[in-house]
């Protein structure tokens, strides 16, 4: 029964998803890698049933979302300064490989047609930057690196999804050059206005909802208001959705209070993990049906193929960046752009472009008027995802350390400095609200010595000393917080808060640090639920 198969489906994931989180810990690996893995070790098992997805499925209710969590928790400041070697990365380097793929399996299955070889290579021309910056910042890599990853794969994928669907659409009709070039503007120009419109009327909803829950609702269906009317309207549900969460992220400043915050952030980390482990559970159910018959082509044949397409991937992309400063040169604050990223920092970035979860969903999204190649592009596009996340991945550390590129205490050092100059900034209001005797001396005298305990335990850190006796006496001032401080505790965390925009705002500490800390003071706000600004 379809009850029994989609139970059996779903008891997969779990076990999955379970298995790969257990095992991430211990082998101290991203958990892509294990996912990809398990995954596809999860087709061959018996007992479970063969799937088939429907291209529309994953369209709709995988991609919305995955973008949107990308695009909302994007670095902005990071992004803007960085901006020109990401869009060169994501629009350059997208549209050549995509050719280069599309030519190569072309040139080597020749019953795959030109639109049908040029969506295969806009399926596989995305990065998926989770496996890389994973391991980028447990070694401390250098944070521009991780930027430029990140801001990549989040422009890339609007740019392979709409040659994707440029070619989807010269599969079934005769496409002249006059027609796609109008129909690219459509998709770029229409996808963006749109997701604009959404990004602000959402904002502005959101700024009078108080409640955690109503917003996380709100937040879910944002995806989905912006991806489904653009796409059903003929520009790029793909360009909306990414805009919107852009738009919302960078703007998100008094829309949230501390508890939706905390409660949203969980949320949205949760559900794109889930997303991500089912893609790859539900391929690795659905492959078992393309290795039987790969199109009607030989092993032999179909391996060469990932072969050649998984070189071609990692090698047009590592030349690219070890060769694309004369382009530079084009592009106005290019050569400034490129100051402090030497060959070693450009070649880790050529070597970071795993394929994951987009190119999956992608991939999976072919629709079936491709034909028989349907299921081999699929597998071929599967094969490439699992040459670039194992065997590209577990390189990278070695390839870091190669290169003199890690520096493991550089975050840890980043974030005690913010954490500092917070304290510091908290101590100074109190000395404010204690001299203008809005609190009582008692009162001030407890958070005196909790803030200063804290002080000095971030010292310790800075100085790599002991802080066990420290986090003691800590414990103990925070049992004596009188009843009644509710208010000054207030005031204490939104001091701490401006000190750490305006550090971020002036280049002191990145965006991870910013958002680490900000989790904390989250916690600490006793001003969970605010009224609603008039």
């Amino acid at each position: 029964m379809a009850e029994d198969r989609l139970f059996i489906v779903f008891l997969a994931v779990a076990v999955v998803v379970l298995l790969a989180r257990a095992l991430a810990g211990r082998l101290r690996m991203p958990d892509a890698i294990l996912l990809v893995l398990l995954g596809m070790a999860a087709g061959f098992v018996p007992a479970l049933p063969a799937v088939v997805v429907p291209p529309e499925v994953v369209l709709l209710g995988f991609l919305p979302p995955l973008l949107y969590h990308a695009a909302f928790f994007t670095a902005p400041r990071e992004a803007r300064a960085e901006a020109v070697p990401i869009f060169t990365l994501a629009f350059g380097l997208t549209t050549v490989t995509t050719v280069a793929v599309a030519a190569t399996v072309h040139a080597l299955l020749p019953d795959v047609g030109w639109a049908a070889a040029l969506a295969f290579g806009a399926a596989v021309s995305p990065t998926d930057p989770v496996a890389a910056t994973a391991v980028l910042q447990r070694l401390g890599a250098p944070p521009r690196m991780v930027t430029i990853l990140e801001g990549e794969s989040l422009i890339n994928d609007g740019a392979a999804l709409t040659i994707f669907m440029i070619a989807v659409e010269a599969l079934g009709t005769d496409f002249g050059v006059g027609h796609g070039v109008a129909r690219v503007a459509q998709i770029v120009l229409g996808g963006v206005a749109y997701g604009l419109v959404v990004g602000v009327v959402v904002r502005r909803v959101r700024r009078w909802i108080t409640d955690p829950v109503s917003q996380i609702i709100v937040s879910l269906a944002t995806p989905y208001l912006a991806f489904v009317p653009a796409d059903h309207f003929g520009a790029s549900g793909v360009l909306a959705t990414v805009t919107a969460g852009f738009f919302i992220g960078t703007r998100g400043e008094g829309v949230l209070q501390p508890a939706s915050r905390l409660v949203g952030s969980m949320f949205w980390r949760i559900l794109a993990f889930l997303l991500e482990s089912a893609l790859f559970v539900l391929l690795g159910l659905e492959i078992r049906g393309f290795l039987r018959e790969p199109g009607g082509q030989t092993w032999g044949l179909v391996a060469a193929a990932a072969v050649a397409v998984s070189a071609v991937v990692i090698g047009v992309r590592v030349l690219w960046q070890l060769g694309n400063r004369p382009l530079a040169r084009l592009v106005p604050g290019g050569l400034r752009s490129q100051q402090g990223v030497g060959w070693r920092q450009r070649l880790v970035i050529g070597f970071g472009g795993m394929r994951g979860a987009i190119t999956l969903a992608i991939a999976l999204s072919l629709p079936t008027v491709v034909g028989d190649e349907r299921g081999l592009l699929v597998l071929l596009a599967a094969l490439v995802v699992l040459v670039t996340l194992v065997g590209q991945a577990p390189l990278l550390p070695f390839l870091l350390r190669r290169l003199g590129l890690v520096q493991p205490d550089r975050r840890r050092a980043e974030s005690m400095l913010a954490r500092r100059a917070g304290l510091q900034a908290a101590l100074a209001r109190l000395a404010e609200l204690a001299e203008d005797e809005d609190v009582d001396e008692q009162t001030a005298e407890a958070f005196r010595q909790m803030l200063e305990l804290r002080l000095e335990r971030v010292r310790y850190f800075l100085d790599q000393q002991d802080k066990e006796d420290v986090e003691d006496a800590e414990e103990g001032a925070a049992r004596r917080r009188p009843p009644s401080s509710r208010r000054v505790r207030g005031e204490l965390v939104k001091a701490q808060r401006a000190k750490l925009r305006t550090l971020y705002r002036n280049g002191r500490i990145g965006a991870e640090t910013l958002r680490e800390i900000g989790r904390e003071l989250d916690f600490e706000d006793p001003l969970n639920v605010q009224r609603p600004r008039p």
